[in-house]
């Protein structure tokens, strides 16, 4: 069985560039991406965790008011 490797590319304006062949501060570069867009997936993942916490939140003091479900929960903070 022969295992093909694929080299790492990174493409800019439809221009691929091989990563192995960057210089050091090139690839400083591309991995600060591949970092700040992991940290991009994460937190997104992070959003969409608390989000779903504040509607169960939100439904949970609706259901203690004894208001209607679909009513909205607005937070204001005082001056």
């Amino acid at each position: 069985m022969t295992r093909k490797i694929e080299m790492a590319t990174i493409k800019i304006d439809d221009k691929d560039y091989d990563v192995d062949d960057l210089s050091e501060e090139q690839k400083a570069q591309v991995a600060s991406l591949n970092f700040a867009d992991a940290e991009l997936t994460r937190l997104g993942f992070k959003v969409a965790a608390m989000q779903t916490a504040r509607n169960a939140y939100a439904t949970a003091l609706k259901e203690l008011l004894g208001e209607d479900e679909d009513s909205e929960v607005e937070l204001s903070e005082d001056d």
